[in-house]
């Protein structure tokens, strides 16, 4: 993700993929959502969006520059958006950007992004090639 991109002045960046409230079996001691169940639907998100461009199985492979930017609360409304950035042999990088709503429809803020590498993976889990002209 380059730096700057996606800022909360600039809204949301992609497609949304996922959306889910924030419940209370998925907190902290402190009331905050746990940081492992925001990546989860992060994977999940990115998963969906490279299936899609793969046309098919894929994989995680990798994750890279996660970052929690703010909390996220009970009630609040979590908002994953992924936009597929590239396209290899067999890898689709995808950048996931997630949003919360917070109690009003017009206060949305960022809470965390990363970049998530997956592999198109055939029926016996081995790397394949990402068809071209998939979606």
């Amino acid at each position: 993700m380059a730096d700057g991109a996606g800022d909360d002045a600039d809204g949301p960046r992609g497609e949304l993929a996922l959306r889910i409230s924030a419940m209370p079996a998925n907190t902290n001691a402190a009331g905050d959502i746990f940081g492992g169940f925001i990546m989860g639907l992060m994977d999940m998100a990115a998963g969906s969006a490279a299936h899609v461009r793969a046309n098919g199985r894929v994989a995680t492979v990798a994750v890279s520059n996660l970052t929690f930017l703010r909390p996220v609360k009970v009630g609040n409304m979590i908002s994953c958006y992924t936009e597929v950035v590239k396209v290899g042999t067999s890898s689709i990088t995808v950048d996931v950007d997630v949003w919360a709503r917070r109690g009003r429809p017009d206060c949305n803020e960022r809470v965390t992004k990363a970049r998530f590498v997956m592999v198109a993976v055939d029926a016996n889990g081995r790397p394949r090639a990402v068809e071209e002209g998939s979606k």
